[in-house]
């Protein structure tokens, strides 16, 4: 059995990211948003939950497994460390989200999440507010 997966996830920040929420951070595939949405990094991914590779899926929803994504803009990259649930369904059609806390839903991608909206260095999320191109690279394993 495969022990590591990768998804390379592309999107792009836009003029409304705050990335202020104290629990989560959330990419989607929506290509606008509202200054509301607090958690959220980067819009027009190429990826959802539901759509991540099976080989990936199949890691990251076991309770051993552990996230590891790279967010990449402007120069400057982010890294978040969090971990998988065997009660991630995976399913959500637009939204990816890492969480600090153990609660899962279909947007769910890590729980444990080391890293929120709000802790990303303010000179990352000001390059995403310019609109710029973002790469997330996302590798689970599991021991």
């Amino acid at each position: 059995m495969k022990r590591e997966a990768r998804a390379i996830i592309h999107c792009r920040g836009h003029p409304h990211v705050r990335a202020a929420h104290p629990s989560t951070l959330e990419i989607t595939c929506e290509h606008e948003m509202t200054p509301n949405g607090d958690c959220i990094i980067a819009v027009g991914a190429d990826c959802s939950a539901r759509d991540l590779p099976e080989e990936f899926r199949i890691l990251l929803c076991r309770d051993d497994a552990s996230l590891h994504t790279v967010f990449s803009c402007g120069g400057m990259s982010v890294e978040v460390r969090g971990q998988g649930s065997s009660s991630m369904t995976l399913d959500h059609p637009a939204d990816m989200v890492w969480r600090r806390s153990c609660y899962v839903c279909g947007r769910t991608v890590a729980i444990g999440s080391d890293t929120t909206a709000r802790m990303m260095p303010r000179e990352f999320v000001e390059a995403l507010r310019k609109g710029g191109e973002v790469v997330a690279t996302l590798t689970v394993r599991v021991p």
